[in-house]
């Protein structure tokens, strides 16, 4: 025991190798499975080549990003007192940027590498049994997961351990330099920087290019020509299948990469504050607790992948992922009695707010909670067969409006049960353990990331194999197969947006909690005038980004419309099957598209809170970061379950629908009706829906990182001290009843404004 509880930090990056080893293994086992015959596998490469053209085109623009941003940090870090305070960084924060870039970039593309390997593979399965479809898509979401869990792991734990040694934290008695600590934690800030900013390019970018596709290959081939989703004769279904896997896969490998580093950070930075100088571990357990929790997770999350599988044809594929989901969250909630136990002091205080380390486990409790409610409200509102979706269908006979309509109401109305269970999240977590609660509470949430990402990657390669086997023209059986599994992967697709909407939240509370206490502030005033401008405005922020996405997609899409008519029109023999469409033209256009659309709203989220916090100051920046986090959260969920309700609304008209007594199937009147709000459903839940928790996110880390810089001088930290004593002197003079205190409160104003 002795010898793990001084070795205890070397074994954090090791469980991200042993995450990475079990991916590797995995990914093997994907490849040797059957690709099936000459024409599917040649589809398939024309889905890997323009995934991996969008790729390296988007990478070339954020290399250039990424090393503007690096030597602006590097700069950064070279000064070392502003405003007569000590400023606690190094150059170093660079280089922790670009390896927290590299990083993210580098677990979208494993996603997205196996996924194009997975899903002809799982079309070939189909051809077997439903079972073989799950096993082999399922395995290719895995390895999707352990590769963004063991990349995160490996790398904060890495580099906790370099700069722990760097900046001589732990001195030769064993004592930790609470200073040197500050600038360790203040670099591997940087880290998450860079994962969150590659991962909000990647997510945007992604989320264009998905979905300019989808909505042009739907509009001219579904809409206009009537042929099925994914014919061969579509030139724009190449497009969308590479869409599917370079939004949904690279952009939520990125995205969710982003989120568990930014949700450990978060905790770190507040447990640094705590004083635990009676653990076993040199008073660093606050600090190491949020990683030891998230790295066994990833074995945790490895065990709830035994559990996905099925007996037969007639099993529930989606009772089977749940059933996978659920067993990794207990599992995490029994291992993590036992971790807080063993590793913090019984009592512990942050800024004055004493609790135990019981206390800290019934947080973590509440986090897993919070993630498994939010789960289950957000399959409820997005899968088929449930009441919204069917409300959907029914106001789908009298037209598009009226489905248009019901879609919009059932997205407002799932905000109302997610926005309460957050609420309770956040207040029973502080009641708990005060913000380190709140924060750890984040963490326990996303310890089962690499389960909620296999089951959420599992869905585009599921969409992909459909795909497949309907332009191969396999049998019917095929496709029912495929189209279970893809119907299932569009509501655990919901559920995963919804879980990481709800991880931001709270992420980002803590985030925000770390910046209040670094910059100085001590209350985010809204009585004051500029506050609460900054909240207006950041409230402001989530609507004009939604709609920039959204126009991106729009805009996108008028040109795949226009060139997939042209190619109808101009090429002899597409529609008999006698000429090959031009398939890498509309590919191209997506790549465009994505490429230029994605600069400006990336500007926004990185730009905002710079301008913000050297021209205001910190309190209007934390009234900015408010109200961006509140109308962020709730646009997130209306959009990504508006999104999904309608996709599966159109879905269900495949196996058709009972509507006032009499069935519609695909290319009924009110499938039509179903096809225009899946149409203006794919940017909501695929773009701008899920941008918003990397948004609230990246703002907060924006702001931590610039926190010293405008952090009030210590003159002004003496004034609040003596504003807080002449606020006590108030209270005793009004118990008192005695009529001075226009004077006192007139003086605290003087401080206050000066």
């Amino acid at each position: 025991m002795d010898f793990l509880q001084n070795n205890l930090i070397y074994s954090i990056p090791l469980l991200g190798i042993l995450g990475i080893i079990v991916m590797a293994v995995k990914s093997a086992w994907v490849n040797k499975q059957d690709a099936g015959d000459k024409n599917m596998q040649e589809l398939a490469g024309y889905i890997a080549d323009g995934a991996m053209a969008f790729l390296k085109a988007e990478w070339k623009v954020l290399s250039i990003f990424a090393v503007f941003a690096a030597a602006l940090l590097a700069y950064s870090g070279t000064i070392t007192e502003i405003n007569g305070k000590p400023f606690h960084s190094s150059w170093i924060i660079s280089i922790s940027f670009l390896i927290g870039a590299f990083f993210s970039a580098l677990a979208g593309y494993i996603g997205m590498k196996v996924a194009t390997k997975a899903n002809v593979r799982t079309t070939q399965a189909a051809r077997t049994s439903l079972k073989q479809a799950l096993k082999v898509s399922f395995t290719g979401g895995t390895v999707m997961g352990l590769g963004v869990a063991g990349l995160a792991v490996l790398g904060l734990g890495g580099l906790f351990i370099v700069f722990l040694s760097y900046f001589d934290v732990i001195g030769t008695d064993g004592a930790v330099s609470v200073v040197n600590m500050k600038t360790a934690i203040e670099v591997l800030t940087g880290f998450s920087l860079g994962a969150e900013s590659i991962a909000l390019f990647a997510r945007v970018g992604g989320g264009i290019y998905t979905k300019a596709a989808d909505v042009g290959a739907d509009l001219v081939g579904k809409v206009e020509a009537g042929i099925p989703e994914d014919d061969v004769r579509n030139p724009a279904t190449i497009a969308d299948n590479v869409g599917d896997n370079v939004g949904d896969v690279a952009g939520m490998g990125a995205d969710l990469f982003g989120s568990y580093v930014a949700t450990i950070l978060a905790t770190m930075v507040l447990g640094q504050e705590i004083d635990a100088k009676t653990d076993n571990f040199g008073g660093m357990s606050p600090i190491l607790l949020p990683m030891v929790i998230c790295g066994l997770g990833i074995i945790f999350s490895i065990i709830g992948t035994w559990f996905v599988t099925i007996k037969d044809e007639k099993s529930n594929v989606q009772n089977a992922l749940n059933l996978g989901n659920w067993s990794s969250i207990v599992i995490t909630a029994v291992a993590s009695f036992f971790i807080v136990k063993w590793m913090l002091p019984a009592t512990l205080s942050l800024r004055g707010y004493e609790f135990t380390s019981m206390n800290v486990f019934y947080a973590i409790m509440v986090g897993l909670v919070v993630g498994t409610i939010m789960s289950i409200v957000t399959e409820y509102y997005t899968a088929m067969g449930k009441a919204p979706v069917n409300s959907i269908i029914q106001q789908s006979s009298t037209g598009h409006a009226t489905n248009i309509i019901a879609g919009l109401s059932v997205g407002m109305k799932s905000t109302v049960i997610p926005i309460l269970v957050l609420a309770a999240g956040i207040m029973s977590s502080y009641y708990f353990a005060g913000l380190y609660g709140v924060a750890i509470a984040a963490a326990g949430m996303m310890a089962t990331t690499a389960m909620q990402l296999a089951i959420d990657a599992f869905g585009p390669i599921a969409d992909n194999a459909g795909g497949i086997a309907e332009m191969s023209q396999l049998p019917p059986e095929v496709r029912e197969r495929t189209d279970n599994l893809d119907a299932v992967g569009n509501t655990t697709a919901a559920t995963g947006k919804g879980f990481a909407i709800a991880s931001a939240a709270l992420t980002s509370l803590a985030l925000f909690a770390a910046f209040v206490g670094i910059a100085g502030i001590t209350a985010i005033d809204i009585y004051k005038a500029p506050v609460l401008a900054g909240l207006f405005v950041g409230g402001m922020i989530p609507f004009v980004f939604s709609a920039l996405c959204i126009q991106a997609v729009g805009k996108a899409a008028m040109d795949m419309v226009q060139e997939v008519r042209r190619q109808f029109r101009e090429i002899p023999g597409i529609m008999e099957y006698k000429a090959k469409p031009e398939y890498e033209k509309c590919v191209a256009i997506s790549t465009k598209a994505s490429i230029r659309e994605m600069m400006l709203p990336g500007a926004i989220a990185l730009i905002t809170p710079v301008l913000v916090g050297f021209t205001f100051g910190p309190e209007v920046l934390g009234g900015l970061l408010a109200g961006v986090t509140v109308s962020g959260v709730l646009m997130g969920i209306f959009q990504s379950n508006a999104g999904g309700a309608w996709d599966n609304a159109k879905k269900s008209f495949e196996k058709g629908v009972e509507i006032n007594g009499e069935m519609y199937f695909k290319k009924s009147e009110p499938h039509k009706a179903s096809v225009t709000g899946d149409t203006v459903g794919d940017p909501f839940k695929d773009t701008s829906g899920p941008s918003m928790n990397i948004l609230i996110k990246l703002m907060s880390i924006v702001s931590l990182v610039i926190a010293p810089y405008i952090a009030i001088s210590a003159s002004n930290a003496d004034k609040v001290i003596e504003v807080r004593a002449q606020t006590e002197i108030i209270k005793t003079i009004d118990s008192a009843g005695v009529e001075r205190t226009d004077t006192i409160k007139n003086d605290i104003d003087t401080l206050v404004n000066r």
